[in-house]
């Protein structure tokens, strides 16, 4: 079982993150437990003594004397250097932060009322995910970093891949999320290999996953999406494919 660890001064924020966690964790029967939610840096580190990869969300800005989200980071990172560690904050960037205290945090969620509970649930998924990650094959996985995040996806999960409005950015699609990247489907196509094809300049899709095709109307779905379909894109998805569609 994975333990998950919780500091946060605030009474009410503290809460909040707590019953976010016991929801989740009961809502997917993950293999995970809150050992300890406290609100000083010292209790978190006493519960968390023989810890080894444990979860850590962490109050940016703990007011626990010589103690703050930071050093606390600092201290766990060195007792448990395969921790995961989120930081609860009130402030938009502080990547630059956690890089000079040599940290590297999963992700930063921000302390708005009305999203925490939501973002808190979101962010132990993807720690979930990664972790079933670890365990899987490398080949079996792509890695991205969106923002300031690292996100690991097994391609088997993977719909197609998309360009984005913004200029050298890559859009991912599973069937329930949509990640946003700095990429190109020239490289993709490259590494990915035969698994996905480029149907359309703007489309990459995993070959698997492609449920119909409209030849006429140049479309395809992928998981219910609709994808284009260029001339180009047309034969090669003959080529590959032949006469299953």
């Amino acid at each position: 079982m994975i333990g998950i660890y919780l500091c946060d001064d605030e009474d009410a924020v503290r809460h909040q993150i707590q019953t976010a966690l016991e929801w989740k964790i009961f809502v997917e029967n993950y293999d995970m437990k809150v050992v300890c939610s406290a609100a000083c840096a010292r209790e978190l580190l006493a519960a968390a003594e023989h810890e080894k990869r444990g979860i850590y969300f962490l109050d940016v800005d703990l007011k626990d004397g010589e103690w703050d989200g930071f050093r606390l980071g600092q201290e766990l990172r060195r007792r448990d250097p395969h921790g995961t560690l989120v930081y609860i904050t009130s402030y938009g960037d502080l990547a630059w932060r956690t890089f000079q205290y040599h940290l590297e945090a999963f992700d930063y969620i921000l302390k708005k009322p009305e999203q925490i509970g939501s973002s808190v649930s979101r962010c132990l998924g993807e720690i979930h995910t990664r972790l079933l990650a670890e365990r899987q094959d490398p080949a079996e996985m792509f890695t991205l970093r969106t923002g300031e995040a690292v996100r690991h996806v097994p391609l088997s999960k993977i719909l197609f891949f998309e360009t984005a409005a913004i200029p050298h950015h890559v859009l991912l699609h599973t069937s329930n999320s949509r990640m946003d990247f700095l990429g190109s489907l020239q490289e993709l196509e490259r590494t990915l290999g035969d698994r996905f094809i480029r149907t359309h300049r703007a489309y990459l899709v995993a070959a698997d996953k492609i449920e119909a095709v409209n030849w006429k109307h140049s479309k395809l779905w992928a998981g219910g999406h609709e994808c284009l379909l260029s001339r180009t894109g047309k034969a090669e998805l003959r080529r590959k494919l032949g006469g299953s569609l």
